[in-house]
């Protein structure tokens, strides 16, 4: 599977699309079925970038409880992502103790988009902006039942008031 072909189920949830994964093969995205995602577009070279921290150490303090950090990387913005999926690989483990998973490396705005991403730009962040991804780590968060509850802009910190809450809302 190429890093823009999608296979599609007959579901509208997020987790119905099916993209790789960073380390190849499938990202089987149905297993996080009746679990919280937190699908972040990401990359290594991004002034957000130290963002992978919060992320982890949100991953980290949910995982128990059904939760987990999605990594999507994504060259789109100022080519700020430009690596292989062994160079991002090794970047997220070594600099930022990246235990998440990861997908492979897709478009989230434009004709390239990917589906994933097309079942996700609907939803509206708390000012209202929905449609295309304004910038790296743009979060979105999928709720048990596979339906996008929360939207935060690309500079809200993983670990914010508002983002923590939301997970935890989402996790019951």
């Amino acid at each position: 599977m190429t890093t823009q072909e999608t296979k599609e189920t007959n579901g509208s949830s997020p987790l119905d699309v099916e993209i790789g994964a960073l380390s190849g093969g499938s990202a089987g995205l149905a297993r996080y079925a009746g679990q919280v995602v937190l699908v972040v577009n990401v990359a290594s070279k991004c002034g957000l970038t130290p963002q992978y921290a919060g992320l982890e150490r949100l991953h980290e303090q949910y995982a128990a409880k059904g939760f987990t950090v999605l990594g999507v990387p994504c060259n789109q913005f100022m080519g700020q992502e430009p690596g292989t999926s062994e160079e991002i690989a090794e970047f997220c483990s070594a600099t930022y103790g990246v235990t998440f998973p990861m997908t492979e490396k897709v478009e989230v705005n434009g004709e390239g988009r990917h589906a994933l991403y097309e079942r996700l730009v609907g939803f509206a962040d708390a000012e209202g902006h929905r449609g295309d991804v304004r910038w790296n780590f743009e979060k979105f968060l999928i709720g048990r039942d596979g339906e996008v509850v929360a939207r935060f802009s690309p500079q809200v910190e993983p670990e914010a008031a508002e983002l923590v809450a939301a997970v935890e809302g989402a996790l019951g």
